[in-house]
């Protein structure tokens, strides 16, 4: 009778564990990123009456003879299963689809989450609702970052100012009117377009088609600027369109190895404003400039270069890249984040805060770039929520509860027994 009243006192704690890991699931229903735990339940030593004997001079083999003496707690296991997404469209709410944590730290070390509420400080660092920073790769200003380091912090005040960009290319593309006549004075199409210096100051370039011939136009390039002080061809390039209205290449000058664009050199623009010289190609697509009776559309359908400018907003993609958006229309990468992933996820050690400290039995973390080495995906604007099921925790509430009941009953029937043992002596 004592042996079975302590089996049920194992049991009543046993029930009572897994009540409160129940009950923890169900107060994490809401909690973004936060993982269900399992109870599972082994039994103890067992006290053997009789052990088991082999088959012998004419006798069958027994089996042996023992009394279980309780049971104990086998393990609370995270189901690091993936959590729905809750669309938030902050762009600063971040979910992973697939393997992997964020990783954050401080001075004390780093920590892995799947919680992506992330926010801005007022030093402009990337950090979670607690106060950590966010680790990543900062972007130098050539958009170069290496993930072969260690991760730190990624700030994205670091990079306020985008630096002023020369214009170098621009690209043409549209129709010239071939019903203009090529023996009006007036038939010269201009055309104006925006360049910038390397010190960010606009200037205006004005192109000039002039019909020359049935198929052949000649085109130059003029400016009113008074702070253009050289530099502009003197001379004209002749183009030709084919019967079709299609340009034809004839400057022989092949454009990132390969033919099919006519070309507009202009080495060597000097400005007396301390801007550098300037070598800018305009560009001419023999398949996207064309002849054709109708309106002239002759546009610049690409350029580069722009004025300095200042960070208006950033965005972050599925890779985790952090791209700076400026008030000049310019981007910037700005910094890419990390994510980490277990060989045994489950052997990482809650710590609060959504935070999972790395274990012997957890293994060291793979560190990657989201998308890259069997990381998942980034999803922007998306939190992921618990995977707490609610109607399976209840369902467990229910079976934790009649276990419970059942053990102190196993306890109320020994009392009983005892007590009537007792009063055998009356």
């Amino acid at each position: 009778m004592m042996r079975s009243m302590f089996s049920a006192i194992s049991g009543l704690k046993s029930h009572q564990a897994m009540m409160d890991v129940i009950g923890n699931n169900i107060a994490n229903v809401n909690t973004p990123g936060y993982k269900t735990a399992r109870i599972t339940f082994k039994d103890v030593f067992s006290q053997t009456l009789r052990g088991a004997t082999g088959p012998q001079e004419g006798r069958g083999g027994t089996n042996p003879q023992q009394i279980g003496l309780g049971i104990a707690v086998a393990s609370i296991d995270n189901l690091f299963t993936n959590g729905s997404s809750q669309r938030t469209d902050n762009p600063l709410d971040l979910s992973i689809s697939g393997n992997g944590f964020f990783m954050v730290g401080d001075n004390s070390g780093r920590y892995f989450t799947r919680a992506g509420n992330f926010g801005i400080d007022t030093a402009g660092n990337l950090v979670n609702a607690s106060g950590y920073m966010v680790l990543g790769w900062p972007a130098d200003e050539n958009e170069n970052y290496d993930t072969a380091v260690e991760p730190t912090s990624l700030n994205l005040f670091n990079k306020l100012t985008l630096d002023a960009q020369a214009t170098s290319n621009i690209i043409m593309g549209g129709n010239l009117d071939a019903g203009t006549p090529d023996t009006d004075p007036g038939n010269e199409i201009p055309y104006n377009v925006s360049i910038y210096d390397s010190l960010g100051n606009e200037h205006i370039l004005t192109l000039h088609f002039t019909r020359t011939g049935s198929n052949t136009w000649d085109v130059n390039v003029t400016s009113t600027d008074s702070s253009i002080t050289g530099g502009l061809p003197t001379s004209t390039i002749p183009f030709t369109f084919d019967a079709n209205g299609k340009l034809t290449d004839t400057d022989g000058i092949p454009a990132e190895g390969e033919d099919g664009i006519m070309t507009l050199p202009i080495s060597g623009i000097t400005y007396n404003n301390g801007a550098a010289a300037q070598n800018i190609t305009i560009s001419f697509p023999t398949n996207n400039f064309t002849m054709f009776a109708g309106d002239t559309t002759a546009k610049a359908v690409d350029k580069d270069g722009y004025a300095a400018g200042t960070l208006e907003s950033f965005t972050i993609d599925q890779y985790g890249r952090v791209v700076g958006t400026y008030d000049n229309g310019g981007r910037q990468l700005l910094g890419v984040l990390a994510i980490a992933d277990f060989a045994n996820e489950g052997g990482l050690q809650k710590i609060g805060d959504n935070l999972y400290l790395d274990t012997n039995n957890s293994g060291n973390p793979e560190i990657g770039q989201a998308g890259g080495r069997g990381l998942g995906v980034i999803n922007p604007g998306t939190l992921e929520m618990s995977n707490v099921d609610l109607s399976q925790e209840f369902t467990n509430m229910i079976i934790a509860q009649r276990g419970f009941q059942a053990n102190a009953r196993i306890i109320t029937a020994s009392d009983e027994l005892l007590q009537e043992l007792v009063n055998m002596k009356r």
